[in-house]
């Protein structure tokens, strides 16, 4: 696990102390080595910092020139099945000179050349420079666990694992993506492949990018198929998804450093430990996280519950409100983009403990976006329902519930908005905040200027491809689909980089082995969600190897006291940040309208939380990058 940059610079030489200082702006991803290569013609260069995992001696340092010196390569992530690749390439002739997968996979580049990414199984960012055609090869993974970003123009390409060391290397801050801000504000972060900074992109998952002649043309090298349209019976599906769990658990046992689990008490990380249990020769070590604010936001009960079961060498940790507050500027810095992920900020806490034992750590992430998992799927079935009876008529009296209790209950109000409209409209993921809410706060001339933008560019295009996309699917799968390519990738894969590279981490994920995310998608629906229980192939697995009070209580994952917290340690905090005279949102949103939201969220008139944490994340981020 590593942080990867490279410029292609067309027009002057490359720089190598400016290069070093692009680096050195998230030093975090690796603490243990980094490196610079420039070619000799001073057109490309790349650089590199080392998380140590694999073969941690000398030899795995980066960037790595092959063995002809025609190949150069920068790379980030763990590509679990190198061991089988390598002794592929052996039996072709290569020989190999490190223990590591990078040796690997550039070999496999040398003698597949693309088509070498659909033989790796992990999480990777790959950068390959190839001398002698004077070509950048850029690659992500297929479900986006390694990040890539770029800035293109006419006087070069810079790529990085994040954007603080794209924007340390450009002269001056790129201008705002206005209309994205709107999307900011329907979903608590950017989903797609452009950021608010104008002109820095992502390489989006399932892609990869061939740079030469200062011309960069992308292809998609994978997607999800979903496909519904045979029954093996639900014993096959069920029996098949544990084999294939537990082989991407045991892939990913492949390390030379310490490993543990982070472990919340539900289902999807306790599955690990109880399948992982009997493979290791000594103790699990595993982690858990809660704050100090009663049993709401507690949930180490259950997960010490598992650990007692299985005996894992467990480890905990409370924080306080006030450290949740005092952290927050640091999680905008870290996190480079603005999202509203506030179980982000529990995530570093707990890969701060986890550090202190073991370098490398497996959690639960991906389960309910392949199982569907979220109780929110179950609404979603029972509004269309409730359309298919009421008609038009009964969209109009929900939309008018939905204006009479906005800002009463969030949560009501939305599902009530969403219940007027059909599925490609009404569904935008996981954390969908109510278009109500936000066009309340915008300004009259924002509102104007978002429209003017929107007519410019080619917005929302991206959400209604992802439904194009999956024309003649059930509706389950169409919102699975588009929860894998938005919420997941830009909300919850994001969160787990960010704040695992944070202190030093590296983070695996089985649920997301791409045997198991193409396998889950082949799942009927209605094996998925049964009897009233998301989830239910991982719930009946596990019946037998976890309590099943671990197994079908409610979801929690990390409860953050928002709510409680606004009225408290971040009262005065909040209202400094969001109505001071240099707030900068005030250029988008009516100062008024912020006011009431706090005035009423104090009284406990309303539950705003969720839109204070909103603005409160965009400000941060604003007054760091604009």
């Amino acid at each position: 696990m590593c942080g990867i940059l490279g410029t292609l610079n067309y027009n002057n030489a490359a720089d190598a102390e400016r290069i070093a200082a692009m680096r050195d702006t998230m030093p975090y991803r690796g603490p243990d080595d980094n490196g610079l290569w420039i070619s000799g013609d001073k057109y490309c260069a790349l650089a590199h910092l080392r998380l140590s995992i694999l073969d941690p001696t000398p030899a795995g340092h980066q960037p790595r020139i092959e063995q002809s010196g025609r190949f150069v390569i920068s790379y980030n992530g763990e590509v679990y099945n190198y061991i089988e690749i390598r002794a592929e390439l052996e039996e072709k002739g290569y020989t190999f000179e490190t223990g590591t997968d990078t040796e690997v996979i550039l070999q496999a580049y040398v003698e597949y050349g693309v088509e070498c990414l659909h033989k790796f199984n992990g999480m990777f960012a790959i950068a390959i420079w190839d001398n002698q055609t004077q070509e950048l090869f850029l690659a992500r993974d297929r479900v986006g666990i390694k990040p890539v970003y770029y800035y293109h123009n006419d006087d070069e390409l810079i790529f990085a694992s994040e954007t603080k060391a794209i924007l340390k290397g450009l002269d001056a801050l790129p201008g705002l993506n206005i209309e994205l801000i709107d999307d900011y504000m329907s979903f608590g972060y950017i989903p797609g492949e452009n950021t608010l900074h104008q002109g820095i992109k992502r390489l989006m998952p399932g892609h990869y990018a061939i740079v030469k002649n200062k011309q960069m043309s992308i292809t998609q090298w994978w997607d999800l198929k979903f496909d519904n349209t045979q029954d093996k019976g639900f014993d096959y599906y069920l029996n098949e998804s544990k084999r294939l769990l537990e082989s991407a658990i045991d892939l990913r046992l492949r390390s030379d450093v310490p490993l543990g689990i982070f472990l919340s008490g539900g289902i999807d990380s306790s599955a690990v430990v109880g399948l992982l249990a009997d493979k290791v020769k000594e103790p699990l070590k595993t982690f858990s996280i809660a704050y100090d604010f009663g049993k709401n936001f507690d949930e180490t009960q259950y997960a010490r519950m598992v650990s007692e079961k299985f005996g894992t060498d467990h480890h905990e940790l409370k924080i306080t409100p006030q450290q949740f507050a005092d952290f927050i500027p640091e999680y905008i810095h870290l996190m480079d983009e603005p999202v509203t992920e506030a179980a982000a900020i529990s995530l570093f806490f707990v890969s701060k403990l986890a550090k202190e034992k073991v370098t490398v750590a497996l959690s639960g992430e991906g389960s309910d976006e392949i199982f569907a998992g979220y109780d929110l799927y179950q609404y979603m079935n029972v509004l269309e329902k409730y359309r298919g009876v009421v008609g038009q008529t009964g969209s109009e009296f929900f939309a008018g519930i939905s204006n009479k209790v906005l800002g009463k209950s969030h949560k009501v109000s939305k599902y009530l908005n969403m219940a007027t409209q059909p599925i490609e409209q009404r569904y935008k993921g996981m954390s969908t905040y109510p278009d109500a809410s936000k066009e309340a706060l915008y300004r009259q001339d924002f509102k104007q200027e978002l429209d003017s933008a929107k007519e410019r560019t080619s917005h929302g295009q991206f959400s209604k491809q992802l439904f194009k996309n999956m024309e003649g699917q059930d509706q389950l799968n169409k919102m699975l689909y588009f929860d894998t390519k938005t919420w997941l990738v830009d909300d919850l894969l994001i969160k787990a980089d960010r704040m695992s590279m944070a202190t030093s981490v590296e983070l695996r994920v089985p649920f997301l082995d791409y045997r198991l995310v193409e396998f889950a998608a082949q799942i009927p629906s209605k094996h998925k969600i049964k009897k009233g229980e998301g989830k239910y192939p991982l719930k009946k697995m596990m019946e037998g190897i976890l309590p099943n009070e671990i197994i079908y209580r409610k979801k929690m994952g990390f409860p953050t006291p928002l709510k409680l917290m606004f009225q408290n340690e971040l009262k005065d905090y909040a209202k400094d940040l969001l109505l001071s005279d240099n707030t900068k949102l005030h250029q988008f949103f009516k100062v008024e309208r912020i006011q009431q939201l706090i005035t009423e969220h104090n009284a406990n008139k309303y539950d705003h939380h969720k839109t204070l944490w909103q603005l409160v994340v965009l400000e941060e981020w604003l007054r760091k990058n604009s």
